[in-house]
């Protein structure tokens, strides 16, 4: 894969961000994608007849036939899958400051435990690529939802928090993910 290796670590052993090697990160935040959209799953997520994001307050709507689903989210990087690149959320121009606040705490992690590679502001990347970048965010951060935009030049990389899901009817109800 070029920036990274796997190594045979657990996935489910316990560790800190700080404690664990690039490898045990990368297998538990594969884990932690998998986890998170079987839950999410459970409100439709990936079912939605449209989606959008709001940089201005930082916000991502999913919207179904019979509700709409809320939450509060980050822009962690975007794929480029004709141009093979991945270009990190802080170091995207059109990308406002407060939505890549979880890009820099990855490229900050990376600095503090010489990740380079993770560090750069764009890198080479196919689809295994970019998704051992995002498994690496998802669990660098700890993120409690991940979503993978649609796009056909660039597929923005979407973690989100608690969802707030209203129906057509007016009911209101939440939806939260624990991270163990």
């Amino acid at each position: 894969m070029g920036i990274f290796g796997r190594g045979k670590a657990a996935a489910g052993s316990a560790s800190t961000p700080g404690s664990a090697d690039l490898a045990t990160l990368l297998l538990q935040g594969e884990e932690m994608i998998g986890r998170l959209a079987e839950a999410h799953m459970s409100w439709g997520l990936g079912t939605a007849d449209h989606w959008g994001l709001d940089q201005r307050t930082g916000i991502i709507t999913w919207t179904f036939p019979d509700k709409t689903a809320t939450a509060a989210a980050q822009l962690i990087g975007s794929y480029n899958p004709s141009a093979t690149s991945w270009l990190w959320a802080w170091a995207n121009e059109s990308v406002l400051p407060a939505m890549s606040q979880d890009s820099r705490t990855v490229r900050d992690w990376a600095e503090e435990h010489g990740q380079a590679g993770l560090a750069r502001p764009k890198v080479e990347a196919d689809d295994d690529v970019a998704a051992s970048l995002s498994a690496l965010a998802v669990r660098i951060t700890r993120a409690t939802g991940f979503y993978r935009g649609a796009g056909t030049a660039s597929i923005p990389i979407i973690t989100f928090g608690d969802v707030t899901l209203a129906t057509n009817d007016g009911k209101v109800s939440s939806f939260k993910v624990a991270i163990e």
